[in-house]
């Protein structure tokens, strides 16, 4: 038997973003007592909620996410418990526990403050130190319960970019892998011609 664990934060109307995004709109706009259906109609930048970023988002590589490959977004998920850590910095252990085309996900409990100011003023940084490992590892994906991996000017982003790393962002539900010795990360983004999606970022532990 398998067990999912949703790592995504809800679309919602007026959900939080970044200070530099626009609002998220989600709205009914056709009602059954009078068009006879129901409808939603959803206005939001791809960089709301639960998402992934590609190079593009920062670099002058055209490739939209529509025109990466399935595989990226499907691996072998790996947990580091990185709570109370500021800066987030290389440690030896992580050489044994990570592995090329895994998909990393950094544990900070900083997603408890998802909704207050603080989640986008106050988060931790991870130093380029362990972004070059990951680079060496030559990792898929990048996932995190941060809104950004660093500040501008993202000299992060760019390192990771710059060798083919995708970076999730805004994850939730990290505290449930604390225990799993084994897991898949499932993150599929939408089929869109853009630098960014929301995603659908699952966890998938054999029990």
């Amino acid at each position: 038997m398998k067990k999912y664990i949703d790592l995504s934060r809800d679309i919602t109307h007026d959900m939080p973003v970044h200070p530099y995004d626009d609002p998220v709109r989600l709205y009914q706009d056709k009602f059954l007592d009078r068009d006879k259906y129901v409808s939603y109609k959803l206005e939001s930048g791809m960089h709301s909620g639960t998402h992934i970023d590609t190079p593009m988002h920062l670099t002058n590589l055209e490739k939209y996410i529509n025109e990466i490959p399935l595989d990226r977004f499907v691996g072998r998920g790996v947990l580091l418990d990185v709570r109370k850590e500021s800066n987030i910095c290389f440690k030896d252990a992580y050489s044994d526990l990570v592995r090329q085309d895994d998909i990393v996900l950094l544990y900070t409990g900083h997603s408890d403050k998802y909704g207050t100011e603080a989640y986008y003023t106050d988060q931790p940084v991870i130093d380029k130190g362990l972004a070059n490992f990951f680079v060496e590892k030559n990792i898929k994906m990048l996932g995190m319960d941060l809104p950004s991996p660093d500040n501008y000017p993202f000299e992060i982003h760019k390192i990771l970019f710059a060798n083919n790393i995708l970076i999730i962002e805004n994850l939730t539900n990290l505290s449930e892998l604390v225990d799993a010795k084994d897991f898949d990360v499932i993150a599929f983004p939408l089929k869109i011609r853009a630098e960014a999606s929301m995603a659908r970022v699952v966890a998938c532990i054999d029990i």
